[in-house]
């Protein structure tokens, strides 16, 4: 049986170099079976969350917190309705995280325990089928 693994390209926002604030990196509510990875959280709660226990490539162990922001649902006027996982902003610093680089998640243990890392832009995919290649953006299933 093999780990689901999923990969996100990280922009200049995600890695804290545009200067900006941003609350974490941004997981699409299309992106079902990521969620489904994740740990449940209850939409009729507003912004329910689950801390994540991660562990990188170096054996470091780090808590992450997954949260579903959702004013828009419980708010008038409220805007946001999306899922993020934050407190990564140091972490990213600490491992040269950089843009074009690409986060791992997988599923490490039971629980909320995950194995997380890193991989250098460098490593494209390749679309074998036209022998060209290709930057995927976004979120994406590896194997």
């Amino acid at each position: 049986m093999s780990i689901e693994k999923y990969r996100k390209r990280l922009s200049a926002n995600d890695v804290g170099t545009t200067g900006g604030h941003q609350g974490g990196v941004l997981i699409p509510k299309g992106e079902s079976e990521l969620l489904a990875m994740l740990p449940s959280l209850d939409p009729d709660v507003k912004n329910p969350d689950a801390w994540i226990e991660c562990v990188d490539d170096t054996g470091h162990k780090l808590k992450f917190r997954f949260v579903y922001y959702n004013n828009r649902l419980h708010d008038p006027g409220g805007t946001r309705n999306e899922y993020r996982i934050t407190h990564m902003t140091s972490w990213f610093r600490d491992v040269g995280a950089r843009e074009g680089d690409e986060f791992e998640i997988s599923r490490a243990g039971v629980g909320n325990q995950y194995a997380i890392g890193i991989r250098p832009k460098d490593a494209e995919e390749v679309d074998t089928d036209q022998g060209i290649r290709i930057r995927l953006t976004g979120w994406r299933r590896v194997h």
